[in-house]
């Protein structure tokens, strides 16, 4: 199973470990990742479960569809080239040891 590694915006982190198949923004509401809000329940239609993606993983996690790319124009925080909705993002195996970086604010 692979395990994810949410750096907060205190410097504190928190390592949550997931079924391949389940998406990055359940893996962390399930866990109680703070700062992942997730108003939409995963609809990609509210930008509230924003990440940061580690440079190290952008390639494995892939570009956004275009809806999440439209859809992260409206994050509170500002938009990074390694923006990601995590309820976009399925996990799996090889995203094993995955690095996503919260932002300070959501809403």
């Amino acid at each position: 199973m692979p395990t994810v590694i949410f750096q907060l915006p205190d410097g504190n982190e928190r390592k949550v470990t997931a079924a391949p198949g389940t998406v990055l923004m359940q893996a962390a509401v399930s866990h109680g990742v703070d700062g992942i809000v997730a108003e939409c329940g995963g609809n990609a239609s509210c930008a509230t479960c924003h990440v940061y993606v580690d440079d190290q993983h952008t390639e494995l996690v892939g570009p956004p569809n275009d809806v999440e790319d439209e859809m992260l124009d409206f994050t509170a925080a500002e938009r990074r080239p390694t923006s990601r909705l995590s309820c976009q993002v399925q996990l799996s195996d090889a995203l094993d040891g995955l690095v996503v970086h919260v932002p300070e604010e959501q809403v």
